[in-house]
C-alpha cells in the first residue's frame, strides 16, 4: 500500500525519550496487527484496535464493549483501568502519529480490517475506535496516509471496490464533514507558532507535499466515486474552508503577542497559495472565484464603519484579517494561475453587476501589495489586460481605475488627482497601436472596440493642458481616426467618431465635433460588443485534462494562423480577411518599457515562465500517480 515514509524508522530529530515512546507505540501496533491477522471474529478485532485507540483519544470504552460479546467485552473494560492524563495522552499521540506507528497502523486499518472486518463491526464502535484514527489525528499526517492510498491497485476487483468505498468515506468524513482542510491550516499554524526561523527547505517541501495531495483527490478518486469528491463539489468545500481557516488564524495570530507572526504567516500563505494555484491549474478557477467573491466583499464591508459612505485605504489596512487578503494572490506565485484567477474574478464580478467602487476595492485589496512590488503583476494589468485580452466594458473601467488612474471611481481623489507618469505612457501605447493600419486590418472588432473604449475613457480624464503636452498622442489619434473613417465597416467608423468627439470636447468643450449623425453627446463605449452578456465565462467548474500538443499539431496550428480568417459580427457583418501579424514584443514593449522602476524585491520566486502564452496550459497531472 502507498505510504509517504518508512513504517519502521523513527522520526527524524526525535529525542531519546521520544524514540523510546515511538518504539513502544510501534510495539502496540505490532500486537494489534498480530491479533487482527489471527482473529476469528469481529470482537477480537475490536479489542485489538481499542487497545491502541484508548492510548490516543478519549474513548467511550463501555459503549464499545457493549457492541461485542464475552470474553472480549470484559477484556476491553479491564484494559482501561488506568486513566491517562492529558499530558500522557498527548505524548502517546505525538509518538504514534509522528513516528512509524501511524503509517503501519493505517495500512492495517485500511487493508485487512476494512476488507474483512469493518462491515461486521457495529457503527458506533467503528466511529469510536476506527474512524477516530483519521478524523482525530494530525491532519498533515492523515492526508499522507489516505490520499496516496487512492492509487492502490494490489487488490482483486471486488476487494478494490470495498477498499475504495471505505477510503472515500473516510476522506469525505474527515475533509468535508469534519472540516479537515480548516484543520490543516490550523495545524500548520500551531506547529510553527513559536518558530524563530523562516521556512526551511524541508518545511517548504512538506507544505507543498500536503497541498499537492489535497488538490489531487479528485484526480485520484475512482470513476463512479461519490459526487462529493468530484472537482466542482470538492474544491468548493476546500476553498471555503481554506479561506475561512486563513482568516481565522490571522485573527488569532494578531492577538497572540508571543507568536512569531511573520514566520507563521509565511507558512500559512505558502500552503494557501499552493492549494489555490493547483485548484486553478486543475481547471476549477470558476469554483474558486465563486467562493472568493462573497468572502472578500464581506471583509471589505466589515472594514467600513456604518457611518462612512466612502472607503479609504486606512479602513482596510487597520483590520487584522486584511493581512491575509493582501498576501493571498502573491502567495500563489504561479503567474498563470494568478492570471486565470484575475480574469475569472473580473468576469464574475461583471455578471453580478457589482458597482464600480466596490469592484475597485476588491481589486485593491487582493492585488495592491503585489501590484506595487512586482513588475510582472503590473504588466498583467496594463499590458495583457489592456492590449491582449478583451473584457466587458465595466471590467475595462475597473482595470483603468485600478491600474492606470490609480484611484477609486467617483471619489474626491479622482477629481483632484494628478496624472501619474504611467498614465501618459499607457495612453501613448494604446493610441499608437490603435492608429496602425495593421491593427485595423488584422484584429477582431471586439478587440478594436475594447482598445477604442480604453482610449476614450482615458481621454475623458484629460484636460486640454495635459493633452497639449503629449504631441505623440495627438498625432496618433488623428491618424487612427482618419484610417477608421476610410473603413467600409460602419462600426469602425463609429469608433472613429466616438474618439474624435471625446478628443474635441477636451480641446474645446463648447464646440464638440460630431462626425456621425447618430453620435450622442455621451458616448456609449460598449459599441454593442462589450456588454457582459456577450462574454461567456470559461467552464472552469468542469475539470479537464489537456493533452500536450505535439510538434506536428503546433506546426499545423501555426500554418492556420497565417491564413485568412473571416469573422462574422451579427450586427455589423464585418469581415476581416487580411491577417498581418503584429509583433507582440513591439506592442508590449511600448506599454512596459520605461514605465516602471526596478523594484527592490526579489521576483525569482514568481514563475516567470508561466507568464508567456505558450505556458498557459494545465500542467501534466501524470506525476500524481507516483504519490
Amino acid at each position: 500500500m502507498a505510504s509517504t515514509r518508512s513504517s519502521s524508522l523513527p522520526s527524524r530529530g526525535a529525542t531519546d525519550g521520544e524514540k523510546r515512546l515511538e518504539a513502544l507505540a510501534l510495539g502496540r501496533v505490532a500486537e494489534a496487527a498480530d491479533a487482527v491477522a489471527s482473529a476469528a471474529c469481529a470482537g477480537e478485532v475490536v479489542r485489538a484496535i481499542h487497545a491502541v485507540a484508548s492510548l490516543l483519544f478519549p474513548v467511550d470504552s463501555e459503549a464499545v464493549a457493549g457492541t461485542v460479546e464475552e470474553p472480549f467485552r470484559s477484556q476491553i473494560l479491564d484494559a482501561v483501568t488506568v486513566t491517562l492524563s492529558n499530558e500522557e495522552r498527548e505524548s502517546w499521540r505525538h509518538a504514534f502519529y509522528h513516528g512509524p506507528a501511524f503509517p503501519t497502523m493505517s495500512k492495517i486499518l485500511l487493508g485487512n480490517v476494512a476488507l474483512k472486518w469493518l462491515p461486521k463491526i457495529n457503527v458506533s464502535a467503528r466511529q469510536e475506535i476506527y474512524d477516530s484514527f483519521f478524523v482525530k489525528g494530525p491532519p498533515t499526517e492523515v492526508i499522507q496516509a489516505l490520499v496516496p492510498a487512492l492509487s492502490e491497485k494490489e487488490f482483486s476487483k471486488e476487494d478494490h471496490q470495498t477498499f475504495c468505498l471505505n477510503l472515500e468515506r473516510l476522506l469525505i468524513l474527515w475533509l468535508l464533514d469534519n472540516k479537515g482542510v480548516f484543520q490543516i491550516v490550523v495545524d500548520f499554524i500551531c506547529s510553527k507558532k513559536h518558530g524563530e526561523d523562516i521556512l526551511s527547505p524541508d518545511k517548504t517541501i512538506s507544505v507543498s507535499r500536503v497541498a499537492q495531495l489535497l488538490a489531487s483527490v479528485p484526480d485520484k478518486a475512482r470513476l463512479g466515486a461519490s459526487a462529493a469528491l468530484t472537482s466542482p463539489s470538492f474544491f468548493k468545500h476546500v476553498v471555503s474552508q481554506l479561506l475561512a481557516g486563513a482568516e481565522a488564524t490571522t485573527i488569532e495570530l494578531a492577538a497572540d503577542k508571543e507568536a512569531n507572526e511573520h514566520y507563521v504567516l509565511s507558512s500559512m500563505f505558502h500552503f494557501v497559495g499552493e492549494v489555490l494555484s493547483r485548484v486553478c491549474r486543475r481547471g476549477s478557477t470558476g469554483v474558486l472565484v465563486a467562493e472568493l467573491i462573497p468572502k472578500v466583499r464581506n471583509h471589505i464591508h466589515r472594514c467600513v464603519p456604518p457611518d462612512h459612505r466612502a472607503t479609504i485605504p486606512e479602513m482596510v489596512q487597520h483590520v487584522c484579517q486584511s493581512q491575509f487578503w493582501f498576501n493571498m494572490v502573491e502567495a500563489m506565485r504561479d503567474q498563470h494561475s494568478i492570471e486565470r484567477l484575475t480574469e475569472e474574478l473580473l468576469r464574475q464580478l461583471a455578471s453580478q453587476h457589482i458597482s464600480d467602487e466596490e469592484a475597485y476595492w476588491i481589486l485593491w485589496t487582493l492585488f495592491n501589495q503585489s501590484f506595487k512590488r512586482l513588475t510582472v503583476m503590473r504588466a498583467m494589468f496594463v499590458d495583457k489586460f489592456l492590449l491582449w485580452k478583451t473584457f466587458p466594458l465595466c471590467c475595462l473601467r475597473w482595470i483603468l481605475h485600478y491600474a492606470v488612474f490609480e484611484c477609486p471611481p467617483n471619489s474626491t481623489t479622482e477629481i483632484l488627482m494628478q496624472r501619474t507618469p504611467n498614465f501618459f505612457g499607457i495612453l501613448q501605447s494604446l493610441v499608437s497601436i490603435w492608429s496602425r493600419k495593421e491593427f485595423i486590418q488584422s484584429y477582431s472588432v471586439e478587440q478594436q472596440a475594447y482598445i477604442t473604449a480604453a482610449i476614450g475613457l482615458c481621454l475623458e480624464k484629460l484636460t486640454k493642458k495635459e493633452l497639449e503636452t503629449t504631441k505623440d498622442v495627438l498625432n496618433s489619434i488623428l491618424q487612427g481616426v482618419s484610417c477608421r473613417l476610410e473603413s467600409p465597416i460602419d462600426l469602425l467608423r463609429k469608433m472613429a467618431s466616438a474618439v474624435a468627439l471625446t478628443f474635441s470636447k477636451v480641446v474645446d468643450p463648447k464646440n464638440p465635433l460630431y462626425l456621425d449623425d447618430n453620435c450622442c453627446e455621451n458616448v456609449d463605449w460598449d459599441f454593442g460588443v462589450l456588454s457582459p452578456k456577450e462574454f461567456k465565462a470559461p467552464l472552469d467548474a468542469v475539470e479537464t485534462k489537456t493533452k500536450p500538443k505535439t510538434r506536428e499539431n503546433k506546426k499545423k496550428a501555426g500554418e492556420k494562423k497565417t491564413k485568412a480568417i473571416k469573422r462574422d459580427i451579427p450586427d455589423v457583418r464585418a469581415k476581416i480577411v487580411e491577417i498581418n501579424s503584429i509583433d507582440h514584443d513591439q506592442m508590449s514593449d511600448t506599454a512596459t518599457n520605461g514605465q516602471f522602476e526596478e523594484e527592490e524585491c526579489d521576483e525569482e520566486d514568481m514563475n516567470m515562465d508561466a507568464y508567456s502564452d505558450s505556458s498557459l496550459e494545465p500542467y501534466d497531472l501524470s506525476d500524481d500517480d507516483t504519490d
